[in-house]
C-alpha cells in the first residue's frame, strides 16, 4: 500500500532522482529557465524552492544546505549573491511552470520552469495591467450617460425683427 507516499519517483531509483533534481536545479539557477517535462517540471518545483527560501538569510549553515543540494559551489555562490536579492521580498512562489506542448516523439507534455523575478515580459504585464471595472446593469447605463453629458443649447433659429 501506498500510504503517505506522495511523491513522483520519476521511474528511477533515489540515487539517480536525486542526482536529477540536483543537477536541474543548477541549470535552473543558472540560466533562470530551462525546458523539460511537467512531471519533472513538477519535482523540481518542490525540490528548489525550499533553496531558494534558506538562500534568502545569507548564513554560513544556509550555504552549506544549499550545497549539500546543489554540490556546485558556483551555482550556490550566484544563488546567494544574485538570486536572493531578487527575490528576497518575494514570500514564497519563485518559480512558474508554463506548458508548451507536446514532444514529437513521444508525445510527452513539455514545459518550461522558470525563475519567475527573472522574467521581464511578465513583470512588465503585471505593470500595465489596469484595475477592473465592475460591471453595471443596464438601467444604470442607460440612466448614466443622461446624467453625464450636459445639456447642449442648440442656437434657436433667430427671427428677423420687424421695424
Amino acid at each position: 500500500m501506498r500510504h503517505n507516499k506522495k511523491f513522483n519517483h520519476l521511474g528511477r531509483t533515489a540515487s539517480h532522482r536525486a542526482a536529477m533534481l540536483s543537477n536541474m536545479a543548477c541549470s535552473l539557477i543558472k540560466h533562470k529557465r530551462i525546458t523539460t517535462t511537467v512531471a519533472k517540471a513538477k519535482a523540481l518545483k518542490k525540490y528548489v524552492e525550499p533553496i531558494l527560501t534558506k538562500a534568502k538569510n545569507d548564513t554560513t549553515n544556509s550555504r552549506r544546505v544549499a550545497f549539500s543540494y546543489l554540490q556546485d559551489k558556483y551555482v550556490v555562490t550566484e544563488l546567494f549573491q544574485e538570486v536572493s536579492v531578487k527575490i528576497a521580498d518575494r514570500p514564497g512562489g519563485y518559480t512558474r511552470i508554463i506548458k508548451t506542448g507536446n514532444r514529437l516523439g513521444d508525445n510527452a507534455e513539455m514545459c518550461f520552469i522558470e525563475l519567475v523575478d527573472y522574467n521581464e515580459n511578465m513583470a512588465k504585464e503585471k505593470v500595465a495591467k489596469k484595475a477592473t471595472r465592475t460591471r453595471r446593469s443596464k438601467k444604470a447605463t442607460e440612466a448614466a450617460p443622461a446624467a453625464e453629458l450636459p445639456a447642449v443649447e442648440t442656437p434657436a433659429a433667430e427671427e428677423p425683427k420687424a421695424e
